[in-house]
């Protein structure tokens, strides 16, 4: 049995529940997610409480069991809080810049780079080279926030490109003569 599935996951004030029909809604004051439940998986409500437990004893049900308790806990917390995601453009020339829905990027390439955001996720940019992607849904911000880093991922000698803020990039020694 998964450890992270006993868990109870705390509903907080102003998150409302439903369950029903084979899948579960979470409604918050940033918004409404909805996800099918799995059929071998069951949430209870009780009180303030949500509690998900594993229907039966096969291998499938055991392993879907945490996952589903992690899923709804993220998330109750994607419509209470939200989610975000940091990126650091590193590099002579590189900048982004939102606009609406849109991220333009200058990456050093010869055309500018327009990445178009998802609906649920905004894109900030407090500085010419910091981009905060933020949202409801923890799998979709870190998926824009994939998909931004690949179009010019952190090249192992100099460390230029797109990196989470934070990440610690290994650099490599050049060639010696």
């Amino acid at each position: 049995m998964s450890r992270i599935g006993k868990n109870p996951i705390p509903v907080p004030k102003g998150v409302d529940v439903t369950l029903g029909g084979g899948s579960i809604s979470v409604k918050g004051p940033l918004g409404t997610l909805a996800r099918p439940i799995d059929p071998n998986v069951g949430i209870d409500k009780d009180g303030e409480n949500l509690q998900c437990k594993a229907l039966g004893n096969s291998r499938h049900a055991r392993a879907m069991f945490g996952t589903m308790r992690a899923l709804v806990a993220n998330m109750v917390v994607g419509v209470s809080k939200g989610y975000e995601r940091r990126l650091s453009l590193v590099g002579v020339g590189y900048r982004a810049q939102a606009q609406g829905d849109k991220l333009n990027l200058s990456l050093g390439f010869s055309h500018p780079v327009v990445h178009q955001m998802p609906q649920g996720v905004k894109a900030l940019t407090p500085t010419q080279t910091e981009i905060v992607i933020s949202g409801m849904d923890k799998q979709l911000v870190g998926q824009v926030a994939a998909e931004v880093r690949a179009y010019k991922s952190p090249e192992p000698y100099k460390g230029k490109g797109v990196r989470y803020l934070g990440e610690a990039i290994v650099l490599k020694e050049t060639k010696k003569k």
